[in-house]
């Protein structure tokens, strides 16, 4: 595959102060990718300044070759051949859906195209309804029709879910994403929800003070984070600080682990998922019990370690650990990320 878009090193001010420093990646021809982080991280300044509604202080935005952005040149939004899906979706309450589809559209082929759209999106029975007379999901279908209309080649998704409710959330997001590959079309979806991201993206840019803390896969990001601030907001965890002992393995209170990438520094931090760690009563490194969720098939205990550091851990629903007892514990993975 063929890079799309290319957003090389850029930067952007709010007010004198930069917000996005220096940030690069790229996206593939019909790659979905997802911008992640916290509220404050860049994430939506980034997305705004490649739709051409924020200027460039430094670097560049490219697609398909042909520049978008770069320090005093900013093509207007309308010749970029991007759509936009917004947070509140910015329906017209006084169109219909179909109007509100075809708003923009010209052109004796425009009926057909607003058609085509309504089947797409499954709204062939809302087409003659106003946006207030629809729910939250069906308003959501009525925003991505329109930005789908004009046939963009890379679709930016603004937290487009964000309104709905968790279970709806997860579902849509399945959803848009097979309706975006059926039309072959890129995108980016900026979201703080993680599972949202994993349910959607090929590529996940995890962004940290308006830098990007680490682009990869969501099996990269959660399996070898680059940092542990990735580790941190990827996935549950725990960051556990350790001692490099002679044979390269780190000591911790939870037991002794190997870590992925070799460090030679003595003091490190291993991080432990809930299933890297099991309950052994015959081990010396031992926990109590000061926290407990039950899942379903397993319990989601918290414990407090020796050193007074907690550890998240993985139990069966039918075990008779409570909160207030101590259990040993033992190493259930060797190979675990660490860091500096």
């Amino acid at each position: 595959m063929s890079n799309l878009l290319d957003v090389c090193e850029i930067s952007c001010s709010y007010n004198s102060e930069t917000v996005v420093h220096n940030l690069s990646f790229d996206v593939q021809a019909g790659e979905h990718a997802c911008l992640l982080g916290p509220s404050g991280c860049g994430k939506t300044t980034t997305l705004r300044a490649i739709a051409g509604f924020e200027p460039l202080n430094h670097g560049s935005v490219s697609l398909a070759g042909s520049t978008l952005s770069q320090p005093g040149f900013t093509l207007s939004p309308e010749h970029r051949q991007l759509g936009m899906v917004f947070q509140d979706y910015a329906l017209f309450p006084h169109l219909t859906v179909a109007k509100n589809i075809g708003f923009g559209l010209s052109g004796k082929n425009s009926r057909s195209r607003i058609n085509d759209m309504i089947q797409l999106t499954g709204l062939k029975e809302f087409a003659n309804r106003y946006p207030q007379e629809l729910s939250g999901g069906q308003q959501q279908r009525v925003a991505l029709a329109r930005a789908l209309a004009n046939e963009p080649r890379l679709l930016l998704l603004d937290e487009p879910f964000s309104n709905l409710d968790a279970s709806l959330r997860q579902s849509l997001s399945h959803e848009v994403r097979e309706l975006l590959k059926q039309t072959g079309t890129s995108s980016i979806l900026v979201t703080h929800d993680q599972e949202e991201a994993f349910a959607f993206a090929d590529k996940i840019g995890l962004m940290q003070n308006g830098q990007m803390a680490q682009w990869g896969t969501a099996r990269e990001l959660y399996q070898q984070p680059a940092s542990d601030f990735v580790a941190g907001f990827v996935g549950e965890g725990s960051l556990i600080k350790g001692t490099r002992n002679l044979e390269g393995r780190i000591e911790t209170a939870a037991g002794v682990f190997e870590p992925v990438t070799d460090i030679p520094t003595e003091q490190q931090t291993v991080l432990l998922r809930p299933n890297h760690v099991i309950c052994d009563q015959t081990s010396p490194h031992t926990a109590t019990v000061v926290q407990m969720s039950f899942r379903g098939e397993n319990n989601l205990l918290k414990l407090r370690l020796s050193s007074g550091e907690e550890l998240l851990l993985e139990t069966p629903a039918q075990s008779s650990l409570k909160v207030g007892d101590t259990t040993g514990l033992r190493p259930s993975a060797m190979m675990v990320p660490a860091f500096a």
